[in-house]
């Protein structure tokens, strides 16, 4: 929830869509099975649902997410939000 709050600080998305997409999150992950999981792939869980929800966002944690190094990082991400 910290990272969506970061992630979408000062954008036009309301509480009730950032609550169903944690809730979606959990609901994945609780359907694992696992009693561990790594946090690359909530990471990714997160980054799904960003970029359904806005893409500003999206880009903002995965440039924290994958620790951009440099510009062509970002032109990478906005292809993808493209495609």
């Amino acid at each position: 929830r910290e990272g969506f709050r970061r992630a979408l600080h000062k954008r036009p998305v309301s509480t009730e869509l950032v609550d169903a997409a944690v809730d979606r999150i959990r609901q994945r992950l609780l359907t694992l099975g696992e009693r561990e999981i790594p946090a690359r792939a909530v990471g990714e869980l997160v980054m799904n649902e960003l970029k359904k929800l806005d893409k500003v966002a999206y880009i903002r944690f995965a440039s924290v997410y994958r620790s951009f190094q440099d510009v062509e990082d970002f032109r990478d991400v906005i292809r993808d939000i493209d495609q």
